[in-house]
């Protein structure tokens, strides 16, 4: 087994969840620019785009995670997404040759095949509609290319995950599950949409499973935890986990659409960013759905169900008391 992993860009949501299921088997170090606030005895502070720092944090190791990336909506310059994901990743191999690592895994995302596709598989043709699924995609390019220059001494790992939700997540999802459990709902569009969703128990646990089980070879897996749920699926998820009855409300598409354009301009005006936005209501109504079935069917056992992992973190967010503010924001 390949024991010693540098995890780079392991400070945040999926990251902490990794280093904590991981850090008693393996011997770890985490790369990142922002200290862990759970695990500073093992980070090391470092940007993915300045090459130097890079070459001397993976002096040693065995296997890369590369977890590092620009991924919200919202980030300006857009010239960041590609200078981190796609130059990032460019780095971090050369810093991986130039200490003889030979084995990476690599989070993508779903985000590479584009809205509104027929349940793709990883042999789907990409067409990401946004700059952070351009530059992953081209990421995925650069590492591929690597991976081709020896084929028969280098593993490569590409994981897909769609959304990703957990305990202490404040993306999309968790802005979502706040406003169904607080009655704040309305929803755009008749809610029959299906959204491939991932519980971050799941995600980190498949990290975890390609670490034990290093081969050489390119292996690309959507993530996804099946079954997906449409959109009322879902609120009738969140009636169960709290044992509220949710109020329903429906808002014809074009007026949903009007509400996110009209807190674009005032996102503008203002300058403050705003929950609701047209992409996000866009993306609320695409049907999001990905075939997982080479993931579920190579060996790996997800350890919660969709709902498990559903109300594992409805409980956590809108039932018991924390122990601290800790949280992360992913989109």
């Amino acid at each position: 087994m390949n024991d010693k992993v540098c995890f780079v860009g392991a400070s945040g949501f999926v990251g902490t969840r990794l280093i904590g299921i991981t850090k008693d088997e393996f011997s770890i170090k985490n790369f990142d620019k922002q200290q862990s606030h759970f695990f500073p005895e093992i980070t090391e502070i470092g940007d993915v785009r300045k090459p130097e720092s890079l070459d001397a944090a993976l002096a040693g190791f065995d296997t890369v995670v590369l977890l590092a990336a620009e991924h919200r909506d919202d980030v300006s310059p857009t010239s960041l997404y590609y200078d981190v994901n796609v130059q990032g990743t460019r780095n971090v191999l050369a810093a991986m040759d130039k200490n003889g690592v030979k084995n990476i895994i690599f989070t993508s995302s779903v985000a590479v095949y584009g809205l509104n596709k027929t349940n793709p598989d990883e042999s789907h043709p990409h067409d990401p509609f946004n700059h952070y699924g351009k530059s992953k995609w081209q990421a995925e390019e650069v590492l591929r290319e690597w991976f081709n220059q020896a084929p028969e001494e280098r593993s490569l790992t590409i994981l897909r995950p769609t959304v990703i939700f957990g305990e202490r997540n404040r993306g999309n999802v968790y802005n979502l599950l706040k406003q169904i459990a607080g009655g704040k709902f309305a929803m755009v569009g008749a809610g029959t949409n299906y959204k491939s969703m991932a519980y971050v128990g799941n995600i980190v646990e498949f990290i975890k499973y390609k670490m034990q089980n290093v081969k050489t070879g390119c292996e690309v897996y959507n993530y996804v935890d099946k079954p997906d749920l449409n959109m009322n699926q879902l609120v009738s998820e969140v009636e169960k986990s709290l044992n509220k009855k949710i109020p329903s409300v429906h808002l014809p598409y074009p007026l949903g659409m009007l509400g996110g354009y009209c807190f674009d301009v005032l996102s503008k005006i203002t300058g403050k960013k705003y929950a609701i936005s047209s992409v996000r209501v866009k993306k609320f109504c695409a049907t999001t759905q990905f075939d997982a079935t080479k993931v579920h069917s190579c060996g790996f056992v997800a350890p919660y169900s969709l709902s498990q992992g559903l109300d594992r973190t409805l409980q956590y967010e809108f039932v018991h008391d924390k122990k601290d503010d800790i949280t992360f924001v992913t989109e």
